[in-house]
């Protein structure tokens, strides 16, 4: 500890490793001793609301235990590493290999190198299959776990789905098996727990997959929302968070079915909480925090039925002082009333499409009406900074899509213009990022847009888009592209992951850190080829997830890409049941 103060002494933000923040429970070593591990820094991870029901779901087991630790800045891994302490959990300062199980949250593909980052600073082999009897069980869990199979090797086991109920069996389970092998053997037989050493796939000789050996994983399902495992308190940072604020969660899934959406499938069926629960929830945490902010936190906060009653109870019971902060809205759900409850400086709209006939391509169902109808609400109310998102590179674009994104500037710009009560000139923010296909979307099987593609829609849109009041910004190709291939992969890509990582690479979501050349090093050296991952997948095609049943059915995906193609808008659930496979657990039906 004396040589852990004086590291902490030399390093940025040393607040970050010390642990002891105001709200965080209390902790002591039990008979399951387990630790939630976010592969990112500190201010990023305490914004996470997942990792937050984990624990407390694991601390709920009687004879268990959970702590954390985040990914550490490279000045503090550094440090560790020369003077040979191994990373350490949050709360009790204990070493990480000393857990009896360390559970990574999966958010984000670019992350993967950073889990091997933490994983070797502890001191525990990379590869499960080097792993004995004493060393922890490594799980994963996170919207990342759909697809497992690029990062399988570095597992013992992932918990695909939700969390509440098969986080806590894993736990009791643990608690009565502490063989390794046996207690993975028995893990499968939980809902959504894939372990990869007991189903693996085949490969034929030209490297297509023909069948996977072993069992089955059906996602784990929380139904009853209103009912499951939620924190009564939060825990306040050391240092400010990314979010640094109060968060509840209203409701989980989506209704809309954007067809590049991959969390608008993977977190069906719909499942919401009382306006009771959650103003209870969220006066508990105001209470017990002293947060100014509450956030609403869903995937389509103003699709929740009961948006305006629990505005409106919250108002009531909430100190006077609390700001409540509703997340991106849609422009045809847009309501005064949301933004007059929840005042920002500014509105963020996502359009995602410059076209009505891109736009029914996504099935994204709004209409250039809605759009203009949505501007004028919010000019009304006083608004004058709108960021807009869009993407480039989605399935049958064309120039005219392109040129289509400055026709809805112009529209929200003419709206601008009409309003008597503009204060200051209009600003709009223009996002672009570039279409990346997910598994478990209709658009799974579709190609990556070629770096020659992107560069020529650059140039339309640098043709096109920059006016004055109008700033336009878009992602890395080179980002993009890797996170296609991390996001569609098969277990010959984790190869290249350790690959990388052994480069030099962490922090891959980091531009200052982010290496085409390292990880380029890596798929060569490798002999992996990304454009298999970027390429249209055929149809009858046996896929790297194929093994994982989400709920939502291949037909349903299938007919959804047809759609598509036609140009035909389905609709969301909220319009009528489209079958998409959830029949059985959707309350809709």
């Amino acid at each position: 500890m004396k040589t852990l103060d004086e590291i902490l002494l030399t390093v940025e933000r040393p607040s970050r490793y010390i642990g002891g923040e105001c709200g965080e429970p209390e902790i002591k070593k039990e008979k399951f001793n387990y630790c939630i591990c976010f592969p990112d820094v500190y201010e990023v991870a305490m914004s996470n609301l997942g990792i937050r029901i984990v624990q407390e779901v694991i601390n709920r087991v009687d004879g268990a235990m959970a702590d954390r630790c985040f990914a550490p800045w490279p000045d503090f891994g550094k440090a560790l590493k020369e003077n040979g302490i191994p990373l350490y959990s949050l709360g009790l300062k204990m070493p990480l290999n000393e857990f009896d199980m360390l559970g990574f949250s999966l958010q984000y593909e670019l992350s993967y190198t950073t889990i091997l980052y933490m994983l070797d600073l502890a001191g525990i082999p990379l590869l499960a299959k080097d792993r004995g009897q004493n060393d922890p069980i490594i799980q994963g869990g996170g919207p990342c776990a759909v697809n497992p199979e690029p990062i399988a090797d570095f597992f013992d086991l992932f918990v695909i789905g939700d969390g509440e109920d098969s986080m806590r069996e894993l736990a009791e389970l643990k608690l009565k098996v502490t063989d390794r092998a046996e207690f993975l053997q028995k893990a499968t037989e939980i809902k959504g727990v894939y372990v990869p050493s007991l189903t693996y796939p085949v490969y034929d000789e030209n490297g297509n997959i023909v069948k996977f050996e072993g069992k089955k994983v059906e996602k784990a399902f929380c139904l009853d929302l209103e009912n499951a495992v939620f924190p009564s308190t939060q825990t306040v940072g050391n240092i400010e968070a990314v979010h640094d604020r109060a968060v509840i969660e209203v409701m989980r899934g989506c209704y809309r079915g954007c067809r590049f959406c991959q969390a608008g499938f993977i977190y069906r069926p719909v499942r919401s909480k009382s306006v009771e629960k959650l103003t209870e929830q969220a006066c508990g945490l105001i209470r017990s925090t002293g947060f100014d902010t509450l956030s609403i936190n869903s995937l389509s906060t103003s699709d929740y039925k009961d948006l305006k009653p629990l505005l409106k109870s919250l108002k009531e019971n909430l100190p006077n002082f609390t700001k409540v902060s509703l997340p991106s809205l849609r422009i045809d759900s847009f309501d005064e009333f949301y933004a007059e409850e929840a005042r920002k400086n500014s509105l963020t709209f996502a359009p995602e499409a410059g076209t009505q006939r891109l736009r029914n391509v996504i099935n994204k169902d709004i209409s250039e009406e809605d759009i203009k109808f949505g501007a004028q609400k919010a000019f009304k109310l006083g608004y004058s900074l709108i960021k807009l998102y869009f993407m480039m590179g989605l399935p049958t674009e064309t120039e005219e899509d392109i040129i289509g994104i400055r026709r809805v500037i112009e529209t929200i710009r003419s709206v601008y213009a009409e309003n008597p009560k503009r204060l200051r000139g209009l600003r709009i923010n223009v996002s672009l990022s570039t279409f990346i296909p997910k598994p478990f979307t209709p658009f799974q099987w579709e190609e990556f847009a070629s770096e020659q593609f992107v560069k020529e829609r650059l140039e339309q849109v640098r043709k096109h888009l920059f006016a004055k009041g109008v700033t336009v910004s878009w992602n890395d190709y080179f980002v993009s592209e890797l996170e296609t291939v991390l996001a569609r992969g098969d277990r010959r890509v984790g190869k290249v992951i350790l690959n990388a990582y052994k480069n030099g690479c962490i922090y891959d979501s980091w531009g200052e850190f982010f290496s085409r050349e390292k990880w380029d090093s890596a798929f060569l050296a490798e002999k992996v080829e990304k454009q298999t991952y970027k390429a249209e997948i055929p149809e009858n095609a046996i896929l790297p997830w194929e093994f994982i049943d989400v709920g939502v059915s291949k037909k349903f995906l299938l007919r959804e890409k047809r759609n598509a193609m036609n140009e035909r808008v389905t609709g969301g659930c909220h319009t009528g049941c489209k079958g998409c496979g959830m029949e059985g657990r959707c309350t809709l039906v």
